[in-house]
């Protein structure tokens, strides 16, 4: 699975976040990049990515989006968001992270529509299951593995295949460690 980086998106807290053309990232996330509320970031939440095509399949439910729009550092393209897994590591531009969550939506997103949080989480995402329809849709935090420089354009990788229980949602042991 490939994709490419869209756009880098940081703030001083809040959304949208805004583009820049390229950043450090670091094990905290993004140099210069900030949250609102402390539960937001840190090593292990350091990187929002959100795919492009899910915002596209937001916007055609209604919804006034753009990247940054969700608060994510990272918009995608090309990477099926159906198909990323927790525990999945990514190569992208120097560095590389690792999806470790996915990302539960709040009110702050209500600015975009008072529907957007159930268009793009339910019960079955909450569970850890991928088979949902809004799997990916709010998107997945991630944690710095290798710090680096990113850019816009920047190819993504997935670096690290390896299997899963039967529900497809918890990592089981890599080869090797």
């Amino acid at each position: 699975m490939n994709g490419t980086v869209v756009q880098i998106s940081v703030s001083q807290g809040g959304i949208p976040k805004l583009a820049i053309p390229s950043a450090e990232l670091t094990d905290q996330g993004i140099a210069g990049d900030s949250w609102r509320y402390p539960f937001h970031g840190g090593r292990r939440k350091a990187i929002l990515l959100v795919t492009m095509e899910g915002i596209d399949e937001l916007v055609s439910q209604g919804f006034p989006l753009f990247p940054g729009a969700l608060g994510e550092n990272l918009t995608t393209a090309g990477l099926d968001r159906r198909e990323l897994r927790i525990g999945q590591r990514l190569v992208v531009g120097d560095a590389e992270i690792e999806l470790v969550q996915l990302r539960t939506p709040c009110g702050t997103l209500d600015v975009y529509g008072a529907a957007i949080q159930a268009s793009m989480f339910d019960a079955q995402a909450q569970a850890r299951d991928p088979a949902s329809p809004r799997w990916g849709l709010s998107g997945f935090y991630a944690s710095v593995v290798r710090p680096g420089t990113i850019r816009a354009a920047d190819r993504i990788a997935l670096v690290e295949p390896f299997t899963r229980q039967a529900i497809g949602s918890e990592p089981c042991a890599r080869p090797g460690r």
